[in-house]
């Protein structure tokens, strides 16, 4: 058997001991705890973070798209426009062609006459000698004619 004296020293060593197990026990449990807590935060903010670019990166995409929309429709009105400016052109250009015509064929009809003018003052008469065949006379075909005629 053990003796008093022993057993109440050996009470006395666990009371001193065990106040020194139980604050570091203590403080043991408040730094995890301190830990636990530490890392809780780096995850919130690292979530947040993550949800931030993600909304930025829809922001960006919805961006992107209604981007290439506008795009895609001033090219289409681009284009559209175009297609009438070409369009004005075209019948510019012909109007101002068929004007030209008209007054090339009222030149030729002009030079025409002059050269008709001419021939008749040159005609031999009857006692000449000289025969149709030697006048310098120009023919206009009548299909040709009616062909460069001005169009309304």
């Amino acid at each position: 058997m053990l003796d008093q004296a022993t057993v109440l020293e050996l009470i006395d060593q666990l009371r001193v001991s065990v106040p020194d197990e139980v604050r570091q026990a203590r403080r043991i449990t408040e730094e995890s705890g301190r830990i636990t807590e530490r890392a809780r935060e780096e995850g919130d903010t690292i979530i947040a973070r993550a949800q931030e670019q993600a909304a930025q990166m829809l922001e960006e995409r919805e961006l992107v798209r209604a981007a290439q929309q506008r795009a895609a429709e001033i090219i289409d009105r681009a284009q559209s426009e175009a297609r009438e400016v070409r369009r004005g052109a075209d019948e510019y250009a012909a109007g101002v062609l068929i004007r030209l015509e008209g007054e090339c064929i009222k030149a030729l009809t002009s030079i025409k006459r002059g050269i008709d003018m001419l021939d008749e003052r040159h005609r031999p008469t009857a006692g000449d000698g000289v025969g149709p065949a030697e006048s310098a006379m120009i023919e206009v075909d009548p299909e040709e004619q009616a062909q460069a005629a001005p169009r309304p």
